[in-house]
């Protein structure tokens, strides 16, 4: 759905952007905006990510490597960094950086991609370690979810893993249901 249908459809009281979480001055205007006209998250769900054209890693050109590092990585550190703040402040949330299944593990022709998920898992168990009573960190692995991403590592392959609209349905009471409790746990969305 685009930026301007969530708009029409949900209305005033939702707030929609799009925001190039790979500059930081970019998300730091976009969180000082949010901030000041809605409440720290109860809720942060951390999903930034671009996936390698399929190529062995020597094969992949640096400029793909950083803006896939840039993204992936440093996307997901820029929103905690101007993000965690503010719920740190008020004491409570739960932060849900999405990993993947190749955050966990690894395929060919889609290193950098798995490296970036390596990160992430990495990044939230420490984070999860750093932050105070009553706020989690928690790595997600989504499960394989039939997306534009998945197409263009397993082309015609990828229709036959679950679809969006199924995912969701899944996803968001498990989701809503998470807990402090499970800081720093990996979890998956099976």
């Amino acid at each position: 759905m685009s930026l301007r249908k969530s708009c029409n459809k949900y209305g005033n009281s939702h707030q929609f952007s799009c925001v190039n979480v790979a500059d930081e001055d970019s998300v730091q205007e976009w969180v000082r905006y949010t901030l000041t006209n809605y409440s720290p998250p109860d809720l942060l769900i951390n999903n930034a990510a671009i996936i390698n054209q399929p190529a062995p890693v020597w094969k992949i050109d640096s400029e793909e490597f950083s803006q896939l590092i840039d993204i992936n990585i440093k996307g997901v550190a820029n929103v905690i960094r101007h993000f965690v703040p503010a719920m740190i402040s008020r004491g409570s949330g739960i932060i849900v950086n999405i990993s993947s299944g190749w955050g966990r593990s690894t395929s060919p022709q889609v290193g950098p991609y798995c490296a970036s998920k390596w990160a992430i898992e990495g990044l939230t168990r420490a984070l999860s370690q750093e932050l105070p009573s009553g706020i989690a960190a928690i790595p997600l692995n989504p499960g394989i979810i039939h997306t534009d991403m998945l197409d263009i590592c397993f082309g015609e392959d990828a229709k036959s893993f679950t679809p969006i609209e199924s995912w969701t349905k899944k996803a968001v009471p498990f989701l809503l249901n998470l807990k402090v409790q499970d800081n720093g746990i990996p979890l998956t969305i099976s």
